[in-house]
This record gives structure tokens, C-alpha cells and sequence, in this order.
């Protein structure tokens, strides 16, 4: 399968490579946005400095705010603990479970260099083409739960063809 998609903000486009050495979470995505599982969900925590997070399909709808960030698929990835949260990379999302398996779509862009999170989630690839639409997803206004005033959406994720 491919490794690199364009995430397709409405803020504009993000280029990501997934790692070959975090296997399950490359499938699950992969599998994921096969099924077009990611169309129209928000970003629904945004914290300047920190990270953007999405993939929480109770985020299409804006009637129940309180409850964007605790959807997702009724699975969890099983741990791939390998490289650093460093400023550009794609980490899976997960509640506070002792195994410190992942969300089954939630995921987050890191926005800064943030080590204490090191050991702690799965980082499963990087931005290689966008940061300045990830910098614009992280400075857009927020209420106080950190979700978007107004909505930054996933329109669609989309593999990257190799050029030959």
C-alpha cells in the first residue's frame, strides 16, 4: 500500500508519510481512509503550541460539542511505542488505558516538540508537505474546551501516487 496521503483541510492541504515500523496503525489508517472514514470530521482539539487533533466522527455534528473527542471506532490499535513526539509528526490519540493502546481514528499533528508525551502514545508518521496549513489549524480561535469557534473539517484524505 501507499505510505504518503494529502489530508484535505478547509484551511487547505496536509502531506503525510506514514512509518513502516508501526504496522498496525499504517493498516488502520489506510483501512480507514479507504472507507472515507475521516470525510467531514473536524479538528476538535486545537492547542497553539501543542497539537491539533481529529478523527472523532461525533465531531460532523455540532449540536453536542461537549461530546467531540470521545467517538471513534469500537476497537483499539495495540501499542507501537517507537520515535518522538517531535514538532510535525502524527500521533494516535487514546484514552488512559494501562496497555497504552490507541484511539481506533483519533489522532493528533504535534505542534511543537513535545517530549514528555514520549513513551507514552504511538507516532505513526509526519507532515512532509503543509505545516504552514497545521500552523494555521493551531492559531485559529477556540472555546474552552479547546474545540474550533468555527470549524476546521477534514473534506477528505486521499493518496499520494507515486510519480515514475
Amino acid at each position: 500500500m501507499n505510505n504518503s496521503y494529502t489530508i484535505k483541510t478547509s484551511l487547505g492541504d496536509i502531506t503525510i508519510a506514514l512509518y513502516e515500523d508501526t504496522p498496525l496503525h499504517k493498516e488502520n489508517f489506510e483501512k480507514l481512509v479507504s472507507q472515507n472514514y475521516y470525510d467531514a470530521i473536524r479538528f476538535h482539539r486545537v492547542i497553539e503550541g501543542f497539537m491539533i487533533q481529529t478523527g472523532d466522527p461525533l465531531s460532523r455534528n455540532d449540536d453536542n460539542r461537549m461530546m467531540h473527542g470521545t467517538g471513534g471506532p469500537d476497537y483499539r490499535v495495540p501499542a507501537e511505542i517507537k520515535h518522538p513526539n517531535l514538532k510535525g509528526t502524527l500521533a494516535a490519540a487514546r484514552d488512559n488505558n494501562p496497555k497504552k493502546a490507541s484511539s481506533g481514528s483519533q489522532f493528533y499533528i504535534n505542534h511543537a516538540d513535545n517530549g514528555f508525551l514520549n513513551g507514552e502514545y504511538t507516532v505513526f508518521g509526519k507532515v512532509t508537505a503543509g505545516m504552514e496549513v497545521v500552523e494555521k489549524i493551531a492559531t485559529v480561535e477556540t472555546d474552552y474546551n479547546d474545540n474550533p469557534v468555527e470549524a476546521v473539517v477534514i473534506e477528505t484524505i486521499v493518496a499520494v501516487t507515486p510519480s515514475n
